[in-house]
């Protein structure tokens, strides 16, 4: 596995002023906080500021050219890592003492990033792989990113991001949803001049005004109801622990022995609370992701075994339709719409948009969508 990785940029926007900044925890540097410099190669350490909100001591934005041009800069070993692309304007990131950086927020409107055009994959490169994905856990952009991985003994892989107009389209998309079920999926649209912005996950919707509240609990009372008297159902753990059979029983879920609650929109949307908290027991670990999964994709009615196939997502009303439309709306059909969107089944087609390998050699991240 290599120390370090050349990763390539390329400009497919109509803009000139289109910048990228790479962050993550330097692994060969005791996981310090780290920013790539402008020149592509060298690391920034941001030291601890006087007062929080503290300006950068440099400026870090890597500019991508022309329309067409293609900038590679080379990155160490990093773990959480993002490379974020913003358009037309530069980002802003802070530090306050610790140090601790603080990232651009799509969620607090005084952030001075609020109406920038920007997005971000993610990655880790360590010693044993390079992983990314474009994720839309948190929001979508406007600006479109796609992925390119060359290997040293391997195939191409591709993520393939949305078109140029995506973003509009699956606006457009959850209007028109709004206005079937009367859910404020319109106001998970961020705009700016009259155009959106971006769109955030319904898991954000208290950001603008958009509750969900009740949203799932009809349909979980239904899986509830179906599984106490239908006793059939499979998780398979794809870990030590194998296949469990699930019941409900005295208004329980019981898969092998663990037993869970009934879970609740808010649950459902984040996938980290409520039963799907994960604690000390590796059994119960592992079964949250499958079955946190088959409830975000309103998928539990359609199969007796999950994780089950993507034909049987997103089915039903209600359902997650940010995490439906961000599928609907990629070109290849995938990016990671929610906290568990790369469970799959064992052999199964990939969801969650990543690219990873052991042997890596080149990853190309494209912006602006295919021309």
């Amino acid at each position: 596995m290599p120390n370090s990785l050349q990763i390539a940029l390329r400009n497919n926007t109509a803009s000139s002023q289109v910048f990228a900044y790479i962050t993550g925890l330097a692994i060969q540097h005791g996981g310090q906080r780290c920013i790539l410099k402008a020149d592509g190669k060298g690391l920034y350490f941001p030291q601890n500021p006087p007062a929080i909100l503290s300006p950068l001591t440099e400026d870090c934005a890597i500019p991508l050219g022309e329309p067409g041009n293609t900038v590679t800069v080379e990155i160490p070993q990093m773990a959480g890592a993002r490379i974020w692309i913003s358009r037309d304007n530069k980002l802003t990131f802070l530090v306050n003492p610790g140090p601790a950086l603080v990232e651009p927020s799509v969620l607090n409107p005084s952030d001075p990033n609020s109406s920038v055009d920007f997005g971000f994959c993610e990655f880790t490169l360590n010693d044993a792989q390079l992983y990314a994905n474009i994720s839309y856990v948190d929001f979508v952009p406007n600006i479109p990113i796609a992925l390119n991985l060359k290997t040293e003994n391997g195939p191409e892989q591709n993520v393939a991001g949305t078109a140029a107009d995506g973003l509009d389209n699956m606006a457009e998309a959850l209007r028109k949803q709004a206005g079937k079920d009367g859910r404020p999926w319109d106001k998970l649209i961020v705009s700016k001049d009259d155009k959106p912005l971006r769109i955030l996950n319904a898991t954000h919707g208290n950001a603008v005004g958009a509750s969900f509240d009740g949203y799932f609990e009809p349909y979980v009372d239904e899986v509830w109801r179906r599984l106490a008297r239908h006793p059939k159902l499979k998780v398979n753990t794809q870990a030590a622990p194998g296949t469990l059979h699930a019941k409900v029983k005295e208004d329980q879920l019981h898969v092998g022995d663990e037993k869970f609650d009934k879970p609740n929109t808010a649950d459902i949307l984040g996938c980290n609370s409520g039963p799907f908290t994960t604690g000390s027991s590796a059994t119960r670990n592992a079964i949250i992701p499958r079955i946190a999964a088959a409830f975000a994709r309103t998928a539990f009615l359609e199969a007796d075994e999950h994780p089950s196939h993507p034909q049987t997502f997103y089915l039903r009303d209600p359902t997650n339709h940010y995490a439906r439309l961000v599928h609907e709306h990629n070109l290849d059909g995938k990016g990671y719409a929610f906290a568990y969107d790369d469970v799959q089944p064992d052999e199964g087609d990939d969801q969650s948009g990543k690219v990873n390998a052991g042997d890596p050699v080149l990853l190309t991240v494209t912006v602006g969508g295919p021309n």
